[in-house]
């Protein structure tokens, strides 16, 4: 009872769904309203995709069908267009005989026409001349008493047509593979020219090789006379012929059908049009017939050997112990299952239908079937129809990865496409197309970000949008190519490192190039490698690569910054008067005693005097504050390839005020200023400089001999004062 309401209930439900005047929004509306709660909608929902679902296999069986259908009636059609060709050209040639010939002479001419065919039987069997078309076809099929002196001159000639197709082959480019076909030989070839199929426009010129199994299409090099480029190869009985009526000025043209494309051909004329419509018809014909004969043979049981008498034959227990070993026993491998024999149409419809999955489990299934088993040619051939769907569905899955495609999805939407190329023995493929996938989703992501007004805020997205996309990408590679070989993983080293040279060129351009502060560019960089130390969860660490990647602009930053802080402490020694700093209110105080800890300098209590005087000089205070600040701020930015550039850098600085104050000390002749010069001078020497060479080994976790060098050789002012000779 419940079954049958439910069933009423779907058919009701796919009823309303597929009537004309449904609409998605009332319909959702509606249920909304009439349901009691969460549940009825869910089971709603549940009823909808069931209904989904049935209707996509459905839809599947159908295409699959129709396939079928579609494939068994065009060759149906192109037998019977064959069959009224052959009866025309049949009828054409004995009315125009007659005609010719007197009755009395009939007899006489039948035999005479029966000898020219069976000779022109045996010219065509030697490649026929050098015209381009070198097949030919006689009138031996049109009287029967002279057939046998036909297929003798046929037979004869089949070393002669295996030489004319490896000679026609070496003119064409990328098709020497095809020579190592067994039992494969040249049936016709001419010149054709290929229309497109929707507007039939003009393509190209092309050259066409029927085989015995299969159809060869190259294209004409016009650089290079008479000679071809490969382009397509298709066997035979997956390919079905179509004549296409004359449609002036659209005339002499054939289709070929290979689900699920078509190509339109042209001939020079209508006779070979023609020619080129029948012998593919009879070629289809006889390899199919070939076919049907193999495996019959391969079903049939075998015989038992034979077996000669002891007395005719004395060593006859040594043949029987050789026997098993005879290259007459062969295994025979049993092709006549049903999905055997529907595999290449199976791949087919899994390949139109994207069914990736399916097309490799049938391919697995086969491999194991046939694993350990012999190679006869029943088995090469099977083989060779399956390599080309290999090679479809390979390309296929190589346009899923490529970045044409839609790079939305992130890096899982790649695991489809690379799980079965991996499957099918293209690791190192899947792996370069994977990465040169997520190269160019990272490249767009970057290209997509705003600029923002604000460096540090458009640095931050940034970091988040790479460093996220690293991070995904690197987890997803580990999951796809787990147990493949480690080159992989080196390649993905490289991956990583070219994109990162991507992040540094985004970050530089917009750190370094627009000229920020140092301060901007420090906290930028501190901002880039925390995001990078992050890659170290899954064992990824490319710290060192941003800083190798970093170290040319940095290096240029800080030189930059220490230039600026040379002009502005030579500007203000220019100025310089030898004056207390006065700065008026307590608050002004207050806030410079805070500025002079925060660098550093616990003891600036005892500088400072009444009220809110203070015993220096504006210009070593200035030259303080701006000096550690360049020194917090580098050090944010160090590294070990920057340690000589940040010294050299602080050294230079320092020694313009260390000139400066000893310039002044020797020239000044007020003893009251020279006292206030000494006193300036103490505070840089005893409190200044050991406070920088303190911090710099705080960040770097090394002292500097020059920083020491330097505060020492402040000792030969106090000592000698009045000295005219330069300390440094």
């Amino acid at each position: 009872m419940a079954m049958a309401m439910s069933d009423s209930g779907a058919s009701r439900l796919r009823r309303q769904l597929e009537s004309s005047g449904f609409e998605a929004q009332l319909y959702v509306k509606q249920l909304s309203q009439q349901s009691d709660g969460d549940r009825d909608l869910q089971e709603h929902r549940q009823r909808i995709q069931a209904l989904a679902e049935e209707t996509a296999q459905n839809l599947k069986r159908n295409v699959y069908q129709n396939y079928r259908q579609f494939i068994e009636t065009a060759r149906e059609i192109s037998y019977l267009e064959s069959e009224m060709y052959q009866l025309s050209h049949l009828l054409t040639e004995q009315k125009s005989s007659l005609e010719s010939i007197p009755l009395t002479l009939l007899p006489a001419a039948a035999a005479a026409a029966g000898a020219a065919a069976a000779a022109g039987a045996e010219e065509g069997g030697g490649g026929g001349g050098p015209g381009g078309r070198e097949h030919f076809r006689g009138s031996a099929g049109f009287f029967p008493g002279h057939a046998g002196a036909a297929r003798d001159g046929q037979s004869a000639g089949e070393e002669g047509k295996q030489r004319t197709l490896t000679t026609l082959l070496e003119k064409v480019e990328g098709c020497r593979h095809l020579l190592e076909t067994p039992g494969q030989y040249l049936v016709y070839n001419g010149d054709l020219v290929e229309y497109e199929a929707d507007h039939m426009a003009q393509l190209q010129r092309v050259h066409g090789f029927l085989m015995n199994d299969c159809l060869l299409v190259a294209t004409w090099l016009p650089q290079r006379r008479g000679m071809y480029r490969y382009n397509a190869l298709y066997p035979l009985d997956r390919l079905a012929v179509v004549n296409v009526k004359d449609n002036p000025p659209m005339k002499d043209m054939f289709k070929l059908l290979m689900f699920p494309e078509s190509r339109i051909f042209q001939a020079e004329n209508a006779k070979i049009k023609r020619e080129w419509l029948e012998v593919l018809e009879e070629t289809k014909r006889a390899l199919g017939e070939k076919r049907r004969r193999e495996q019959e043979e391969a079903a049939a049981p075998r015989g038992p050997p034979h077996v000669s008498s002891q007395a005719t034959n004395p060593f006859e227990e040594e043949d029987e112990e050789e026997e098993p070993t005879s290259p007459e026993v062969e295994e025979k491998v049993d092709l006549s299952m049903e999905w055997i024999q529907e595999l290449p149409e199976d791949l087919d419809v899994c390949i139109a239908q994207r069914d990736f999955e399916g097309a490799v489990d049938l391919l697995d299934k086969l491999n194991h079937y046939l694993e350990g088993k012999p190679c006869p040619p029943p088995v090469k051939e099977l083989r060779a129809k399956v390599d080309e769907r290999v090679r479809q569905l390979t390309e296929v899955l190589v346009f899923e990865l490529s970045p044409d495609r839609s790079l939305r999805g992130g890096p899982k939407a790649t695991r489809r496409a690379v799980s079965q190329l991996i499957r099918l023995g293209q690791c190192t493929k899947a792996c370069e197309l994977f990465l040169r996938n997520r190269a160019a989703a990272v490249h767009t992501a970057i290209r997509q970000l705003r600029i923002e007004g604000a460096t540090l805020l458009y640095i931050h997205k940034l970091c988040h949008v790479f460093f996220t996309s690293l991070l995904e990408t690197a987890r997803e590679f580990e999951t796809d190519f787990a147990g493949t070989n480690s080159g992989c993983y080196s390649a993905f080293v490289v991956w990583a490192r070219s994109a990162m040279g991507m992040f540094v060129d985004a970050f530089s351009k917009q750190v370094f190039d627009s000229k920020e502060s140092l301060s901007t560019a420090a906290e930028c960089v501190k901002v880039a490698k925390e995001h990078c130390q992050q890659l170290g969860d899954i064992g990824l660490d490319l710290t060192f690569i941003i800083h190798a990647l970093l170290v040319k602009d940095i290096q240029g930053a800080l030189h930059s910054y220490k230039e600026i802080i040379i002009e502005a402490t030579k500007h203000r020694n220019s100025e310089e008067m030898w004056r207390r700093m006065n700065l008026m209110t307590p608050e002004a105080l207050g806030k410079l005693k805070e500025e002079m800890k925060s660098c550093g300098v616990s003891n600036f209590e005892q500088y400072t005097g009444d009220d809110c005087w203070v015993n220096l000089s504006y210009t070593v205070v200035a030259f303080t504050k701006q000096t550690m600040g360049f020194l917090e701020e580098a050090l944010k930015l160090y590294f070990p390839e920057l340690h000589m550039v940040l010294l050299e850098s602080l050294v230079e600085i320092i020694l313009v005020a260390v000139q400066h104050v000893d310039y002044s000390l020797r020239c000044e002749q007020d003893p009251e200023k020279k006292a206030f010069i000494r006193q300036n001078a103490s505070f840089l020497y005893e409190t200044v400089l050991p406070v920088v060479e303190k911090r710099f080994e705080q960040g770097v976790g090394k002292p500097a001999k020059q920083l020491q060098d330097l505060r020492n050789a402040s000792r030969l002012i106090r000592v000698n004062p009045e000295s005219t000779t330069s300390v440094v």
